[in-house]
C-alpha cells in the first residue's frame, strides 16, 4: 500500500512539473528522486500494457531520471512497468533482457550497454515479437529495433567545442575523456571535434574512462602530471567531468576549462559557482525523453503512426544562463 501511495505521489509530483513556469523545463527534487523497483516483483494490477526497462545504470542520475519519466507517464495511462539494473554490465543486460521475454513483457525500453554486445538480445526480442524503443544510446543493429528517441548527441558535443573556440580564439591543447562502447559519447566527442576543427587546437591525450567518474578522476591526474598546459578537457558525460573537475582542484590547476554533457543537477551546480573551472554542459532532457518514448510505444501496440526517429533539443548550459534552468532538478 505504501508503494503505490509513493507512486501516486511521484506521479503527482511530475504532472505537476509540467504546469509550474518558474523555469523552462526545470524538474524539481521531487521529479527527479528515484524510484526504486523490486526486478521481478509481482505487480498489483495486471491491467493495461507491461513495458520492460533497461538502462545502462541505475546508479547514474540521469537513467534514474529517464526511468522515472518513463513509469510515471506509463501509470499515468493505466500500464505497468518492470525495470532492470545491469549496472553497465553488458553481459548482465542480455541476461535480463531474457528475464523481461520471459515475463512476457509487451514492449522494451532500452539503453544498450554496449551497443555492439546487444545484439543477441535484440534478436531474441525480435523472434518473440516484442518491439523495442531503443532509448538515449543507439544500438549497432537498428534493424532490430521499432524506434529510437533520444538526444541530439553531436549537438550536445558541437555546443562545447564553439564555446571553447569563443573562449579560446588562438586555439590550445585539449584532454579527451571519453567512452567508445557508447555511441551517445561518440557522438559528443565527434560534434566536438568537428566545432575545433581547424581552429588550432591539439588533442594532447584521450582516453576510454568507460564513463566512470572515479577513472576520470585517475586518468586525469595522470595527464595532469605529464603535462604542464593544458587549456581545456572535454568529457563524453557530466560524472566524467566531475571527476575530472576533482583532479584539476587537488592539483591546484586553476587555468583549465571542464566541458561535460547530460545537464545533470551535479554539473549545472558546479557551474553555477562563481569562478568554477567547469564552465559549460551540454543539456538533454531526460523528462522530455521519456515521455516522448511511452508515446512512440504505445503507438506501436495500437499500430498507430509513429516517428521512427526522435531528437530532442540539446543546448549549452553556463554560468550565464544556469539560473534559468536551475541546480535541483533535469530539464
Amino acid at each position: 500500500m505504501k508503494k503505490r501511495i509513493l507512486s501516486i505521489l511521484l506521479t503527482a509530483a511530475l504532472a505537476c512539473m509540467v504546469l509550474a513556469g518558474c523555469k523552462k523545463n526545470v524538474g524539481t527534487p521531487e521529479d527527479n528522486a528515484v524510484v526504486e523497483t523490486e526486478e521481478g516483483a509481482e505487480e498489483e494490477e495486471e491491467s493495461g500494457y507491461l513495458f520492460g526497462y533497461s538502462g545502462i545504470d541505475m546508479d547514474n542520475p540521469y537513467f534514474e531520471t529517464l526511468e522515472l519519466s518513463i513509469k510515471t507517464t506509463l501509470e499515468e495511462k493505466g500500464h505497468r512497468i518492470m525495470t532492470k539494473n545491469p549496472g553497465a554490465d553488458a553481459a548482465l543486460q542480455n541476461e535480463q533482457i531474457r528475464e523481461l521475454i520471459e515475463a512476457d513483457v509487451d514492449a522494451v525500453f532500452l539503453s544498450p550497454v554496449d551497443q555492439e554486445e546487444i545484439t543477441p538480445a535484440l534478436e531474441e526480442l525480435k523472434e518473440a515479437g516484442i518491439p523495442v524503443v531503443n532509448v538515449d544510446t543507439r544500438v549497432k543493429a537498428v534493424d532490430l529495433v521499432d524506434a529510437f528517441v533520444g538526444s541530439d548527441n553531436k549537438n550536445a558535443g558541437y555546443v562545447c567545442g564553439k564555446d571553447l573556440k569563443e573562449r579560446c580564439p588562438e586555439g590550445g591543447k585539449v584532454v579527451i575523456l571519453e567512452s567508445p562502447a557508447t555511441n551517445s559519447v561518440n557522438e559528443r566527442i565527434t560534434g566536438f571535434e568537428e566545432a575545433i576543427a581547424n581552429s588550432g587546437f591539439e588533442v594532447l591525450e584521450r582516453v576510454d574512462v568507460e564513463a566512470d567518474s572515479e577513472k576520470a578522476k585517475i586518468s586525469m591526474q595522470a595527464f595532469l602530471q605529464e603535462h604542464l598546459e593544458i587549456d581545456a578537457v572535454m568529457c563524453g558525460n557530466d560524472p566524467i567531468a566531475l571527476g575530472a573537475l576533482q583532479a584539476i582542484r587537488e592539483a591546484d590547476r586553476t587555468d583549465i576549462l571542464v566541458y561535460g554533457v547530460d545537464g545533470s543537477p551535479a554539473a549545472k551546480a558546479e557551474i553555477a559557482k562563481a569562478g568554477s573551472q567547469f564552465v559549460g554542459t551540454g543539456a538533454q532532457s531526460p523528462i522530455n525523453i521519456g515521455k516522448t518514448a511511452v508515446k512512440t510505444a504505445i503507438a506501436i501496440l495500437e499500430d498507430k503512426k509513429y516517428k521512427e526517429e526522435t531528437l530532442e533539443e540539446t543546448f549549452l548550459i553556463t554560468s550565464e544562463n544556469v539560473e534559468l534552468y536551475g541546480t535541483d532538478g533535469w530539464q
